[in-house]
């Protein structure tokens, strides 16, 4: 059937909507090199790479949910078959799909889905690895705000047990900064729509996890990482926050560091010798770092950890900076574990941003890798989009260039007491755009040179990603020792 009797069978069943898409350029007799999904939180991705740039045409129905690509001038083969395969049973979009030979030189997807999406279709030109490929994301219609998944993720672990009572790392507890004789006392309004949350009936739980990419399980499941959708803002009541049985006062200063695993879907980051991925070790060190923020306070007051991702799928470093801005983090920790042109390379750095050059030829050459991410891990961007993007990136100051230079000094000289060897003793600066918050201290940890068979040895080992989370916690709770975090009320 042709996609123009596929639209009007699907209009006449029971008021079904149908929305055309784009139509990309057309090629012939392209051949499929391998299909990839992504399933996750955010939104699920598939790719379709081939030898030559695919054409294709989309068609959304609705009533149940559908979505038909039209993929043209290719045919049926063996990896487009096994894309069926692909599809798990923890995608929160795609419920399973069928493929199959629609007409000479044109092949139908038809995924079934588990709720209305948004897809985005695009194109991207060779680059890395990779060839040409077609990619669709498939987001949800309604995108789950990350201050609301923050929320969420704090009452679930609440009656666990009082997390401002949690440890601190060092016993460390710095003082908090004394309010101005006569002013009304500081408000955090995180923790006023908490209690408002935790006062309704039957909070809803957390999504199963879900498989990340095709080839290893999912890691825990984490709260917090969906796109941005700013909400409106909510009323704010004086009233207590509710925190594991016991009240806190509307004063309670709930501290959010961002941690940014490098990476992810698409972009596997750097590769070791033996084939490690800098994506997942990333990551295996942001869910040891989170669980440790989680247990520990600053002054009595509880931290959570916010996650870019929590999973193995691609985001954009625009929207890594976005992620951390919508929850008002207090820090900003990218986390990642690069290489070099020769395995000679080792050691681990702290960056901190620059906006007058980089601080070192190498810092420089780093940098400019890591702002390459968004080329391999497909980034949709219009010009306008990309012009926004730019001018957010472009008003990071002078004050948070130091307190960003104070924070990788700290996580620096933890990180060498943990016997870890260092590639420069001092705190490296060059123009990394995910570091580009205009208002939130942020550094990028080099973890260890992957490209070094020796230090890839050490990242793969669970005993030295712990000791390296306990590092970077130690370094984190020095900051704050030095630099106490201001009373200030959150904008939801």
């Amino acid at each position: 059937m042709k996609a123009g009797g596929l639209k009007r069978r699907v209009l006449l069943q029971g008021g079904s909507v149908a929305l055309m898409l784009g139509v990309h350029h057309i090629a012939r007799g392209a051949t499929i090199l391998a299909v990839r999904v992504w399933p996750a939180a955010d939104y699920t991705r598939v790719t379709i790479e081939s030898d030559a740039r695919l054409s294709s045409q989309q068609l959304v129905v609705g009533s149940p949910p559908r979505l038909a690509v039209d993929v043209e001038g290719i045919e049926l083969n063996t990896e487009l078959r096994e894309l069926v395969g692909k599809i798990k049973p923890g995608d929160p979009y795609i419920n399973g799909l069928r493929v199959g030979q629609n007409a000479p030189n044109v092949v139908r997807i038809v995924f079934d889905l588990k709720q209305t999406v948004r897809p985005q279709v695009f194109s991207l030109a060779p680059v890395a690895a990779y060839r040409h490929r077609l990619v669709l994301d498939l987001y949800p219609e309604q995108a789950v705000d990350p201050m609301e998944a923050l929320i969420a993720e704090r009452l679930r672990d609440a009656p666990k047990g009082d997390s401002a009572a949690g440890s601190t790392v060092a016993g460390i507890a710095p003082p908090a900064p004394a309010a101005p004789a006569g002013a009304p006392p500081a408000v955090d309004p995180l923790g006023e729509l908490m209690a408002q949350q935790s006062m309704r009936p039957g909070p809803a739980a957390p999504a199963p996890p879900v498989v990340a990419g095709n080839d290893r399980p999912a890691p825990p499941p984490v709260l917090g990482t969906a796109p941005i959708r700013p909400p409106p803002p909510p009323a704010l009541p004086p009233v207590a926050a509710a925190r594991g049985g016991a009240t806190a006062s509307r004063t309670d200063r709930i501290i959010i560091v961002a941690l940014d695993p490098g990476h992810g879907g698409e972009d596997p980051g750097a590769i070791g010798p033996a084939g490690t991925r800098e994506k997942d070790i990333v990551l295996q060190v942001a869910h040891r770092l989170r669980e440790r923020i989680n247990a520990s306070t600053v002054n009595g007051n509880p931290m959570r950890a916010f996650l870019t991702r929590d999973a193995d799928f691609f985001v954009p470093l625009g929207v890594r900076v976005q992620k951390a801005r919508r929850v008002q983090a207090d820090l900003f920790i990218s986390i990642h574990a690069d290489a070099f042109t020769t395995p000679a390379a080792r050691g681990a750095s702290v960056f901190a941003l620059s906006q007058s050059g980089a601080s070192s030829s190498a810092a420089r050459w780093l940098a400019n890798k890591e702002n390459d991410a968004d080329k391999v891990g497909g980034v949709n961007v219009g010009n306008h989009e990309a012009q926004v993007q730019r001018a957010l990136l472009d008003m990071s100051t002078t004050a948070q260039i130091n307190d960003s230079l104070k924070l990788g000094g700290a996580m620096l000289g933890e990180i060498k007491g943990i016997g870890a060897r260092l590639h420069k003793n001092q705190v490296e600066q060059a123009g990394f755009a995910v570091l580009k918050a205009p208002d939130i201290p942020s550094v990028l940890v080099e973890t260890a040179f992957i490209s070094n068979p020796e230090e890839e040895a050490n990242l793969r080992r669970a005993a030295y990603q712990e000791s390296l989370a306990d590092a970077l916690m130690r370094g984190i709770q020095r900051y704050f020792a030095q630099n106490p975090p201001l009373a200030r009320s959150r904008q939801l």
